[in-house]
């Protein structure tokens, strides 16, 4: 179920030609078009959703279309509100990005959004996935009365466009 996952969060987020699939303009995918292009089915496709340990997916309310929540690196809309933040969010990376953040700030790289976590645990296993982690505390609040937006996914994850490094700090 692990590989199918994958598969399914590249399909939805990078890649939806790998399973002959297009998104429309908010990244929903056709239910019925993802089960017969990959074999998967409707069980299974909703146990992932149902069991994925960060939710990165969510159905409509008739399960008849399916998207990713948010990490796309394709152009959609996830329909994201602006939310005001709390006072401190957490980025976890690798020490070996510290130089070039420390000069640039978070920038969304290959996404469309930085993915910034309400605390500092999530951000450290994030900064595992990628090497010797390394958190980083952004002064989220202070960007906020700034003029700076930040949206919230349905998942709970934080996204904002730039991080500049005068708001960031090492933990």
């Amino acid at each position: 179920m692990r590989k199918k996952s994958h598969f399914l969060s590249k399909v939805l987020r990078h890649q939806p030609q790998a399973a002959n699939l297009t998104l429309d303009e908010h990244g929903w995918a056709n239910v019925d078009e993802l089960l017969h292009n990959t074999g998967m089915t409707m069980e299974e496709l909703e146990t992932i959703v149902a069991t994925n340990n960060k939710q990165r997916f969510s159905f409509n309310d008739d399960h008849t279309l399916i998207r990713a929540n948010q990490g796309h690196s394709i152009p959609v809309d996830v329909e994201l509100e602006a939310k005001e933040p709390p006072e401190f969010l957490y980025h976890g990376t690798a020490v070996q990005s510290v130089p070039s953040i420390d000069q640039e700030g978070l920038k969304p790289m290959s996404r469309l959004y930085v993915h910034l976590s309400k605390d500092k645990e999530t951000a450290l296993m994030t900064g595992k996935r990628h090497g010797r982690p390394i958190v980083y505390v952004v002064r989220s609040g202070e960007m906020a009365r700034d003029g700076y937006t930040f949206y919230q996914s349905v998942n709970g994850v934080w996204l904002i466009k730039h991080v500049p490094p005068a708001y960031l700090s090492k933990k």
